[in-house]
């Protein structure tokens, strides 16, 4: 079976395909290219969320995923976990917020595949330049939710993966649309996702537009054909979150 390139697919498989040992990614913005734009400020504030997903992946079982956001103190904790028949992983990060955009502070992932895994650190000084892929969808829901992205032609995004390396994607806002997903209906900020090196392959990924940092579904396809989907099965929030 020919499987997606091991750092696009990681968009939207953070955890799944961690578990079975091939490389994620996760964009961040450039310095020279700030997840806000200059001058203004940002309209919609993080929030704490639980949400539960379902991750169905051509050729493999499906996957539970977890991903909670939550407030400690003046950091903030974003976690995520993953398991399926034969495999396991979670990652975390602690990250503040400064008028720049978002600013990690501790990362850490790890992962088992049939007994045989691996555990992934990175401190502050390796955090200091770009944010661990965390931290990073964060920023680049908050930066969609708030217009950081309005040119035409699409923003180019640098993040920092979870063995401390650098990669690029671009990505482009699409749309608002009306998602019908098993946890309800839900509006959607619709936003796509490319690889410069694999323009066959693409990415959906669908923002709440209140809950900065929580995907409501990612899409997966490659040659025309989709070839994974991750859901929204629950959300746990203090906000209405329903479409009205």
């Amino acid at each position: 079976m020919s499987r997606p390139s091991p750092s696009f697919t990681f968009l939207a498989l953070p955890l799944l395909l961690l578990a079975l040992g091939i490389t994620q990614v996760m964009a961040a913005p450039t310095a020279a290219k700030p997840a806000s734009p200059g001058g203004t400020e940002r309209q919609v504030t993080p929030q704490p969320f639980d949400a539960r997903y379902r991750l169905e992946v051509s050729g493999w079982p499906n996957a539970s995923i977890e991903h909670r956001l939550s407030r400690e103190s003046h950091h903030w904790h974003s976690q995520m976990n993953a398991s399926i028949a034969v495999a396991r992983g979670n990652e975390r990060s602690r990250f503040f917020l400064t008028p720049d955009g978002v600013r990690s502070v501790n990362y850490a992932s790890g992962y088992s595949l049939l007994g045989i895994g691996g555990d992934y650190r990175l401190g502050s000084n390796e955090l200091s330049e770009l944010p661990d892929r965390q931290a990073a969808l964060f920023d680049l829901s908050l930066s969609v939710l708030n217009g950081g992205c309005q040119e035409a032609d699409g923003c180019r995004l640098v993040y920092q993966d979870h063995r401390g390396r650098e990669e690029i994607i671009d990505y482009r806002v699409l749309a608002r649309e009306t998602l019908r997903l098993p946890a309800g209906e839900f509006e959607a900020i619709k936003v796509e996702v490319l690889d410069p090196e694999t323009p066959d392959r693409q990415m959906t990924f669908h923002f709440h537009p209140e809950l900065p940092g929580l995907l409501l579904a990612v899409d997966y396809r490659r040659d025309g054909k989709r070839r994974s989907r991750l859901a929204l099965t629950s959300l746990d929030t203090p906000l209405d979150t329903r479409a009205p």
